[in-house]
């Protein structure tokens, strides 16, 4: 038994979704990403406000824990870890390539296939992984750089599916191959539900004091002079 409130704000689309026992019951999404910090809290409040849940009767707290936006990564980790500090409760990261697997793994069920998500990196970089059907890593999560022959290897022998929002760009790379399927996909909290609800039942709780999102690669801003 599992009631788990699960955040994402890994990218422009920031979501909060509410599960018991690996099923989600209700999830609320906003698209603008410069509301995350504000949207996201007034989220939770409302999400739990109707599936009249109180903070007591929650088991954990779930949150994608990344690639993704710098900025957004950090509201997200940083929601989920006061409301951890808060109400007293454990804390569990979901790799954000691994829940986007899931969720197009879901939806297209594909056994003999492998899954890579794609995150935009900016320029002509992506934060991808490569999953097979039972999420299981093949290609561990790396920032890689896009060319025309980046797949090439893989899909000679095997049928993939790419999506995120960084796949639109290989797929303006690359020559079509019958191997490489693209499939629409948009980052969801309710993506995260089987994997969380797993990890409860491992009991694969995070330190909430020193848990950090997964970045892949440093943060660099420019300075005005």
């Amino acid at each position: 038994m599992s009631l788990i409130l699960h955040i994402d704000t890994a990218t422009s689309v920031g979501s909060v979704c509410l599960s018991k026992d690996g099923q989600p019951l209700q999830t609320l999404v906003n698209d603008k990403q410069q509301d995350h910090a504000a949207s996201m809290v007034l989220f939770i409040q409302e999400i739990m406000r109707q599936q009249q849940v109180t903070p007591k009767d929650l088991d954990a707290i779930a949150v994608s824990a990344g690639p993704g936006s710098y900025t957004g990564l950090r509201v997200g980790v940083a929601t989920a870890k006061g409301l951890c500090y808060t109400w007293e409760k454990p804390l569990i990261a979901v790799s954000t390539l691994q829940m986007m697997a899931q969720g197009v793994l879901s939806e297209v069920r594909d056994a003999d296939a492998l899954y890579c998500p794609m995150l935009d990196a900016r320029r002509m970089e992506v934060y991808t992984a490569v999953y097979d059907a039972s999420l299981n890593i093949t290609v561990a999560p790396h920032a890689l750089i896009l060319t025309a022959d980046a797949f090439s290897q893989q899909i000679a022998k095997k049928k993939t599916y790419f999506f995120g929002n960084g796949s639109d760009k290989w797929q303006q790379l690359m020559s079509p191959h019958v191997n490489a399927l693209f499939v629409p996909y948009i980052l969801n909290a309710a993506d995260m539900v089987p994997l969380a609800t797993a990890a409860y039942e491992r009991k694969a709780f995070e330190d909430v004091a020193y848990f950090s999102p997964f970045y892949l690669k440093p943060f660099h801003s420019t300075m005005k002079k």
